[in-house]
């Protein structure tokens, strides 16, 4: 069955990888991210492999710039029923160096981004007695990470909310559930990695009992799965697609 999906920071990356899959599924697409050219660009390439697909500029910190956004992606495609929350912001920086700005930023994109764009589409969600939600967190919500405390504490606060949504959701046919990626190849990571903040990815992989890097693709197909019918007895999970780590 077609339904419409929303993906947010679809325009690279692990968002592009779900926005293309979902596509492949049937699915309408529309391509929410902060790079409105890219989105664009990828949606017009969806387009020519036949599928429906509708992109969109959106800062998702912003409420009235997701409110617009949605609103024309149910003129466009109509009502939102799958909607996957790729959008999100890294920095790697020592706890006593992350100033008040810095950590309400990453708290802005992260976590009220995501506040932002689920409270947006769960009223078509109610309406048709369906809805699939999926929120990207991270492993490092689990883990830990040095020079990464804000980033960590607002992925954590996505694994809350996805909990708490869960609960109040599941008797109305919506599940909700998160994915916290491992080390996953993406052009984010390349740049971390090229700055010095992050460690080689083949080291990385190296030491990953499955001995290889993650892929947007690895995220993608965890993410058509819950955003399924078959899925709909999953709801609150967190689906570690990290390689073996956290096991």
């Amino acid at each position: 069955m077609s339904r419409v999906a929303v993906v947010t920071g679809a325009a690279a990356g692990m968002g592009l990888a779900v926005a293309q899959r979902l596509a492949a599924g049937g699915h309408r697409v529309a391509l929410l991210d902060l790079d409105g050219d890219a989105a664009a660009t990828a949606a017009a390439d969806l387009r020519a492999t036949g599928a429906t697909a509708f992109a969109a500029t959106v800062d998702v910190a912003d409420r009235a710039a997701v409110d617009h956004a949605i609103g024309k992606v149910r003129t466009e495609l109509g009502p939102v029923e799958i909607i996957v929350t790729s959008a999100g912001l890294d920095e790697f920086q020592s706890f006593t160096d992350i100033t008040a700005e810095a950590w309400a930023r990453m708290l802005a994109v992260n976590l009220t981004g995501t506040f932002h764009c689920l409270q947006a589409v769960i009223p078509d969600m109610l309406a048709a007695g369906w809805g699939r939600i999926v929120t990207i967190s991270s492993s490092s919500a689990q883990s830990g990470a040095a020079r990464m405390a804000h980033y960590v504490a607002s992925k954590g606060g996505v694994v809350g909310l996805t909990k708490a949504l869960a609960v109040e959701y599941a008797p109305h046919g919506i599940t909700v559930n998160t994915i916290p990626p491992g080390f996953i190849d993406t052009p984010m990571a390349r740049r971390a990695e090229a700055r010095g903040d992050l460690p080689s990815i083949d080291a990385v992989a190296a030491r990953t009992p499955v001995r290889r890097a993650g892929t947007p693709d690895d995220i993608a197909a965890a993410c058509a799965f819950l955003c399924s019918d078959e899925a709909g007895y999953i709801t609150g999970q967190l689906l570690g697609v990290n390689g073996g780590w956290y096991v």
